[in-house]
């Protein structure tokens, strides 16, 4: 099944940094970006965190919560955090049960050869847990902005 526009976001419970834990459904009553990357420390994936986290106040301002996902451990997100001033939550999800349930474990091919991998997906989800704007194969230049805009829609 694949997650559209319109459709209930999956909840989930899951670890985040600091041995914290995040449950979706908790943040009703807010917007949330939720989107999916590869690897902590990364080029790509250190590019797009810090890009989500110098439009944090702009993000604030229009009462979304931005929350990265991928399958890297507590400990990396912790150490990703403290390297990259982030000022966000990051999920860990081991078992990789989010990745599938928002269609984003993926077979990806990288010089011929075939692997499983997270996609780089964005979702945006409203205040009552509704997807309202789907990115996927996300391209990092300007996906932030992009994000930005399609939130400001929606909150006007």
């Amino acid at each position: 099944m694949t997650l559209e526009i319109g459709d209930i976001a999956p909840d989930f419970t899951a670890p985040i940094q600091g041995n914290g834990e995040l449950t979706l459904s908790s943040l009703k009553g807010q917007a949330v970006v939720l989107y999916f990357y590869p690897k902590d420390s990364t080029p790509g994936c250190t590019t797009e965190a810090c890009d989500f986290r110098d439009a944090q106040p702009d993000f604030t301002k229009l009462n979304a919560k931005v929350i990265g996902v991928s399958k890297d451990s507590v400990k990396r997100h912790d150490n990703f955090i403290a390297k990259n001033t982030l000022n966000f939550d990051l999920v860990a999800d081991l078992d990789g049960e989010i990745c599938e349930a928002y269609g984003v474990w993926v077979l990806k091919k990288l010089y011929g050869r075939e692997y499983m991998g997270i996609e780089r997906a964005t979702f945006l989800i409203d205040a009552q847990g509704v997807v309202q704007k789907i990115w996927r194969k996300v391209k990092v230049k300007n996906h932030v902005a992009e994000v930005k805009a399609a939130l400001q829609e929606l909150a006007s």
